[in-house]
């Protein structure tokens, strides 16, 4: 007994030792992400397996597969992702190419034209395409007897939507070469296409094949785009919409989201393992590649660059014009009556603070919440410990969680009349939650990449100085990866504003969404002032990047002198 009582004590000390500060506030992240995370998916699969009554059944699934047009939806939603993925892959990919492998002027200039879909809601490409090819359509002659409201409609937007993904995938993919391959196979006599085949295509696999799965995991789960111009084209996205919002059947609802689950998380397994897969580019004796002038390149690669661009002026543009005319097509006269309508009579402003709310809320509450678990994780304990595995296993979870699934498994979830947090339902507080959760994995990834960059050196210089790590936080890991998290905080806000698929089941009257409205606006009718709201919420957004940029040059001049000292 006298030994047993000093080994106990030990044990107790060392337990204490190893609840730090840093654990506690990892444990915390873990209940958080537990919360808001794991529990309402559980929930969404709980109730898809479990009967009326509470007993496992497989049921529900018998009755999906059994529902007239629902084995139709799933094909249709399989095919059209890969007609999407088919399209918009090698367009990106090439228009990236332009930009990273050619010297043709006004770079910059092409890379933002590219990057324009990002700043409004997908509506917006819905929107456009309708007044493009619509009924009463400008260029409806163009697709002869075939109806925009459908798959093609679908295909073409979603094109659209999803380009800058992929573009900004495949721009990273080409921004690194070895130079010493291509002088090899210059001095093979190799042709043009054969050093495109052979050194710049493997070399760029790995950002194809998760520039794809990006590309296919976005098209299954887009909800705006056939709700506004896909007419009577069954997909999962809206049928899920149906299910929990139109026929109030959320067991139902639950499996259809599983099923729209299913591709996504496929299509983010796929992506990991190629990852993992993945070697680098550029080893240590590697020469970097810089393109020369070639006119027989930069040329045809300029004009694409031009028609890409060109194209998307022309869907946003459309949607921009929209809104300031009377009626299209038989009034063309310019008009701010559909500004003033959405704004006023139709009660959008409401729903315009309440995104600007949201938005701003979800960059300052997540950007933080997100960047010190990131820190937690990779500066402190043990990265192989079941706490760390834990918290970034659910870090990871979200890129392959749809926002549709998201919304569901909240509905279910918090919904619940049992649920001590249920009084969060349909408050701006559960939106914002939504947000920093569906878009908390590339987040993330972004963090651990500057951290990853910073040595660990530091943290143990520090230690031996006595300086606590709070300090070592704020003036040094902070400062040094200030610019990811500035990204971050671009990222959620952007991002808050302009998407419909998670908040569309989790608002009130009170606390409608701007990208909602527009999807209500649109049902109604109101094509007008459904595209002067989608214009607000793009400008909006540009403002917010212009600003963002500017504070963004402040900040990192007076934090980030060092990194200039030397020159």
């Amino acid at each position: 007994m006298s030994t047993a009582l000093p080994l106990q004590s030990t044990q107790r000390r060392g337990f204490a030792e190893r609840l730090d500060g840093a654990t506690l506030l990892l444990l915390g992240a873990s209940l958080a992400l537990a919360v808001f995370l794991a529990l309402p998916l559980a929930t969404l699969l709980g109730r898809s397996l479990l009967d009326e009554h509470g007993r496992f059944s497989l049921q529900r699934f018998a009755d999906f597969v059994a529902t007239p047009g629902m084995a139709e939806a799933v094909w249709n939603t399989l095919w059209v992702a890969l007609a999407v993925t088919a399209i918009t892959v090698p367009a990106a990919f090439f228009y990236a190419y332009a930009i990273q492998r050619s010297c043709m002027p006004f770079k910059g200039l092409w890379r933002t034209l590219g990057l324009l879909p990002l700043f409004g809601p997908s509506l917006v490409a819905a929107i456009a395409f309708i007044q493009w090819f619509g009924t009463q359509g400008l260029l409806k002659s163009w697709l002869g007897e075939t109806s925009i409201y459908g798959p093609l409609g679908i295909v073409m937007a979603t094109v659209f939507a999803s380009f800058p993904h992929a573009l900004m995938v495949l721009i990273v993919a080409l921004a690194t070469a070895d130079a010493r391959l291509y002088e090899a196979a210059d001095a093979l006599s190799a042709t043009r296409w054969r050093k495109f085949l052979t050194v710049t295509l493997p070399a760029a696999k790995y950002g194809l094949i998760s520039a794809a799965m990006l590309v296919f995991a976005y098209s299954v789960s887009e909800f705006g785009i056939p709700k506004v111009i896909g007419g009577n084209f069954k997909v999962l996205a809206v049928e899920i919409y149906i299910q929990a919002v139109g026929l109030q059947n959320f067991g139902r609802g639950a499996v259809v989201a599983l099923v729209l689950l299913a591709p996504v998380l496929m299509s983010f397994i796929v992506d990991q393992q190629v990852q993992r897969r993945q070697q680098a580019s550029m080893t240590a004796r590697a020469v970097p590649y810089q393109p020369r002038p070639d006119w027989r390149r930069d040329a045809p690669l300029l004009l694409y660059a031009a028609l890409v661009a060109g194209a998307m002026l022309a869907v946003l543009g459309m949607a921009v014009y929209t809104s300031v005319i009377s009626l299209w097509p038989y009034n063309l006269s310019l008009t701010a009556r559909h500004y003033t309508y959405g704004l006023a009579e139709a009660g959008v402003a409401d729903a315009y603070f309440n995104s600007l709310r949201i938005a701003l809320l979800t960059a300052l509450a997540g950007t933080p919440f997100i960047f010190v678990t990131a820190y937690l994780l990779d500066k402190t304990g043990s990265r192989s410990s079941l706490l760390h595995r834990t918290v970034q296993g659910m870090a990871s979870l979200p890129m392959g969680v749809p926002g549709l699934v998201l919304g569901i498994g909240y509905i279910l979830f918090f919904n619940h009349p049992d649920n001590p947090v249920g009084g969060l339902y349909k408050s701006l507080a559960i939106m914002v939650i939504a947000n920093v959760v569906h878009y908390y994995s590339a987040c993330h990834l972004t963090a651990l990449t500057a951290l990853k960059s910073l040595d660990r050196e530091f943290e143990a210089v520090s230690a031996s100085l006595k300086v606590s790590r709070v300090q070592t936080f704020w003036r040094v890991t902070l400062p040094v990866c200030l610019p990811a998290v500035l990204e971050i905080s671009r990222y959620l806000f952007i991002n808050a504003m302009t998407t419909v698929s998670a908040l569309v089941f989790l608002y009130a009257p009170a606390t409608l969404p701007a990208a909602v409205s527009i999807l209500n606006l649109d049902e109604a009718g109101e094509v007008g002032p459904a595209a002067a709201m989608a214009t607000l919420i793009v400008l909006t957004t540009a403002v917010f990047s212009l600003l963002h940029t500017g504070l963004s040059g402040l900040l990192l001049r007076r934090h980030q002198a060092w990194r200039h000292a030397a020159r």
